[in-house]
């Protein structure tokens, strides 16, 4: 089956429109303190003009429950990704929906069994940022994961090794933000062809 597209940390239409034109399954939209993020506002106006049948999540970083369920209503968003250390009981709290982050390194291995009323999320673990780092990850570390239950691999995802982390992988989805970028916070709209062209084309 063809990996399901995430393009990450959309702070434009623009760049949203592009997406779902050339083939995004999801859009995602940093609502935690980063270089992406957006206020809640330009996610709602953003969201309420897309096509339909396209997935739009919310990213956050330990923010407070109550925060996340709200603006999870203001913003009409799909999906809640929680990328900071938030337990599994925050996690199931949010209901259905929710996608938990997990940082991977070879000290920090990922656990098929956590978070089990969530979708999981691998990315590159880093001691300064949870996210977006544009870094890769050894691949192998996630495959023992994503043969027992789907998930969503990210981290230093580009159209030049997308290709390679999806035949070692076998992941349901991949998500890439900065590897689409012409700079941070803005898409290339020819990046994000070509590395939606190499997913399709595994």
């Amino acid at each position: 089956m063809t990996p399901r597209i995430k393009i990450c940390g959309i702070t434009n239409l623009d760049d949203a429109l592009a997406a779902c034109r050339l083939g995004a399954d999801a859009l995602g939209f940093v609502l935690a303190p980063s270089s992406r993020q957006v206020s809640p506002e330009q996610a709602r106006d953003i969201i309420a003009a897309l096509p339909p049948l396209v997935n739009t999540v919310g990213v956050f970083v330990d923010a407070p429950l109550v925060e996340v369920s709200e603006l999870r209503r203001y913003c009409g968003l799909d999906w809640v990704q929680l990328h900071g250390d938030e337990d599994e009981d925050y996690a199931a709290a949010l209901g259905r929906r929710v996608i938990k982050a997990l940082r991977v390194s070879p000290e920090r291995l990922p656990d098929a069994a956590v978070y089990s009323s969530c979708s999981l999320l691998l990315d590159t673990y880093h001691p300064q940022a949870v996210g977006g780092t544009g870094q890769s990850f050894d691949w192998g570390l996630a495959c023992g994961v994503s043969r027992q239950r789907p998930v969503i691999l990210a981290g230093g995802l580009t159209p030049d090794n997308v290709g390679r982390a999806i035949k070692q992988v076998q992941p349901f989805a991949v998500d890439v933000s900065s590897g689409v970028e012409k700079e941070k916070g803005v898409k290339d709209h020819e990046r994000i062809a070509n590395f939606i062209a190499q997913v399709r084309r595994v």
